[in-house]
């Protein structure tokens, strides 16, 4: 016997459709029991919370009343189900029940997936499946349970997420240069959600390129007075911003026009502006310039490191220890890699931070100080990446604290950043960088907050590889990459280019992989991270030959060249190239006042080659050293951690130094 498959719909009114129209499901209760276990999502709801769910004050024999709704609710779902057969759909199990839909039959389930699969779908078949997901809303969700509190928390997500995908399907109208066509429904949209402030730009930008220049100017005044009058805020930078440039006729705000090109010129004539009336405002909305030069990469990442350093020095000039606060926060660029690319920089940025927080020392009882704080903190614990400091992990601790008391998904996602750049102080942390970067996806998508989306992705490739999962590294490279191109952020393919050697050099290709290499190492030249590129080739061509299993350090040292660019790795080069020369005694020496590690992504790959030489020359102090910081790491790939280079399985680092240490090497 064939049973019809049911349709479920939330988005509005809740009905159930069988293969012969709606279904009849009774009373309100019945609805409420139906519409709570797809609330849950396939999950088991207990019956004693279905009652207090159900009832404000149960009555006697609530228990008994819910068992009779789920009856009716089952014979309503399954007409044509055998008496005494077990439900399939609406099923009991442990101590309640579980509604087993399928994925695509709750039109709500249907309406987040088609949202999701639009952002990596091209412009016009993104806007096909956004205008389809729209269809599918009735009404509010679960119209008839607005005032249940089971039922609030989803019914805000939801109607969240449909505000934003109105919001995304104007702007693919936009990139698909068809701005008129977007009018009409922002209008509509701003005059039942007059707060959404991206949309207020959105329909001045759409009616600026649809040749309305008055009308844009228009809306971004009424976009003012609205956010004024209601909520009492200013329009933000971006706002401001497009209102100058419609002034000016910028052509920066036609279709396809090279914006990053308008960027580049704003933020390099910030610092000279700073100086006449009204500078505090334009530092601010200048700030918002160089976080977007800043990924662009290559000149633009460096420039916006030159320009950030100017404008923190003007706010602090200014005498103004909020606005310092402010501008130095507002430079959220997520950040993959834990060696600073200028040390110096980061240093008196830390110190700026610190100045605006004891400045300000009553901060979060400021309208808004929460917010300054978590993000100065975490610009601090994100600056003072592989320092070792006990500040900078304090600072991420407590960043993450005020960013989840806040429940502000943008402050989290910055300080979760922070908290992954402190979390290298030793070896075998990959699993923990593996939650964060769990987090960071998660957050990110939610809310539309791509940079910090592409960066869950790297920050899971990096963990995903040092725990030896290569399949579902692979998943999150693809996926970085597909962000990287939708949304033109050209560090992404340095990254997972990298990643690509990395997994020839894990599978012992390594012709290919030394070939790999320098082929990446190509797209490292003028990418604007210094703290990345310096060393890096010169150390993962080493790493490979050691990994290979034929050879010993004193081998590998041979093809060790100090003439080349070593970077801060050259003091782990030098033992190497002096046992290849076979100076042994000179290469003991130099083995020994290595230092221990940087807290970053390559601590397991320095250690072992710590190791290396150690066993080579018999300094059983290093080896002893080095097993002790290497077993945390048991069962990781040793440098996959940083997505770039391996030296393979920690696990056989670890037996050859037992090995070592079972007998006293002779002098």
């Amino acid at each position: 016997m064939t049973w019809e498959r049911v349709a479920f719909g939330v988005l509005g009114p809740v009905v159930a459709e069988g293969d012969g129209g709606v279904l009849a499901l009774k009373g309100p209760r019945h609805r409420a029991v139906l519409a709570r276990l797809i609330v849950a999502r396939r999950r088991v709801v207990p019956v004693s919370r279905l009652v207090e769910d159900l009832w404000d004050e149960p009555p006697a024999g609530a228990v008994g009343a819910v068992q009779t709704f789920v009856g009716a609710l089952r014979r309503a779902l399954e007409p044509d189900r055998p008496p005494r057969a077990r439900s399939r759909l609406l099923v009991t199990e442990g101590p309640g029940y579980t509604l087993r839909a399928a994925p695509d039959a709750v039109d709500a389930w249907r309406f987040e997936a088609a949202v999701a699969a639009a952002t990596d779908l091209p412009p016009a078949a993104a806007l096909r499946r956004l205008g389809e997901a729209l269809e599918l809303w009735r009404g509010p969700a679960y119209a008839e349970f607005e005032r249940a509190d089971w039922a609030r928390g989803e019914r805000s997500r939801l109607a969240e997420l449909r505000l934003r995908a109105v919001e995304q399907r104007a702007e693919t109208l936009l990139a698909l240069d068809r701005a008129a066509e977007a009018v009409p429904d922002l209008d509509a949209h701003l005059t039942e959600h007059p707060w959404r402030e991206d949309a207020w730009r959105l329909l001045a930008l759409a009616l600026y390129r649809a040749g309305r220049q008055g009308d844009a100017l228009a809306v971004l005044r009424r976009a003012r007075t609205t956010l004024i009058d209601q909520l009492g805020l200013d329009p933000g930078p971006r706002l401001r911003r497009l209102q100058a440039d419609i002034l000016a006729q910028d052509p920066g705000l036609e279709a396809g026009a090279g914006v990053a090109a308008r960027v580049w010129t704003e933020a390099a004539a910030v610092y000279d502006r700073t100086v006449g009336g009204g500078a505090r405002a334009r530092l601010e909305a200048a700030v918002g310039l160089i976080r977007n030069l800043a990924v662009t990469g290559g000149g633009g990442l460096e420039a916006a490191r030159e320009h950030r350093l100017a404008a923190i020095t003007a706010a602090e000039e200014c005498g103004d220890p909020e606005l310092t606060a402010r501008v130095i926060g507002a430079y959220d660029v997520p950040a993959i890699w834990t060696r600073s690319d200028d040390p110096e920089l980061a240093e008196r940025i830390v110190g700026a931070a610190e100045r605006a927080l004891t400045a300000l020392p009553s901060l979060p009882s400021l309208p808004g100080g929460g917010a300054a704080r978590c993000r100065l903190l975490a610009t601090i614990a994100l600056e003072m990446r592989g320092t070792r400091s006990p500040r900078g992990p304090a600072a991420a601790r407590e960043a993450e604290e005020i960013a989840r008391r806040l429940d502000d998904p943008a402050l989290l996602v910055f300080a979760l950043n922070g908290a992954f750049m402190q979390s290298c102080t030793r070896a075998g942390l990959a699993p923990r960088r593996d939650a964060i970067g769990a987090e960071l996806i998660s957050v990110a998508a939610r809310h539309g907050l791509v940079t910090y989306e592409v960066l869950g992705h790297l920050v899971r490739l990096q963990a995903r590889a040092a725990l030896g999962d290569f399949p579902a590294a692979d998943e999150h490279a693809a996926a970085a990459d597909r962000l990287g191109a939708r949304h033109e952020l050209p560090l992404v393919g340095v990254f997972t280019e990298w990643y690509g050697a990395l997994r020839l050099a894990a599978a012992g290709e390594t012709a290919r992989a030394e070939a790999a290499y320098r082929a990446a190492a190509t797209r490292l030249e003028g990418a604007g991270m210094p703290g990345v590129e310096r060393g890096l080739l010169p150390l993962a061509l080493l790493c490979v030959r050691l990994a290979d299993g034929e050879r010993s350090a004193r081998e590998a040292g041979r093809a060790v060249d100090l003439d080349a660019d070593w970077g801060p790795y050259r003091p782990w080069a030098e033992p190497f190239a002096l046992l290849g020369e076979g100076a042994t005694a000179e290469a003991r020496t130099a083995l020994r006042a290595l230092p221990e590690p940087p807290a970053d992504l390559l601590y397991e790959a320095l250690c072992c080659l710590e190791a290396a030489v150690a066993r080579d020359v018999g300094d059983r102090d290093t080896l002893e050293r080095t097993h002790a910081r290497l077993l945390p790491a048991a069962g990781q790939l040793a440098g996959a951690a940083s997505g770039l280079l391996t030296l393979g399985p920690v696990d056989t680092h670890l037996s050859a130094l037992a090995k070592a240490l079972g007998t006293r090497p002779a002098d």
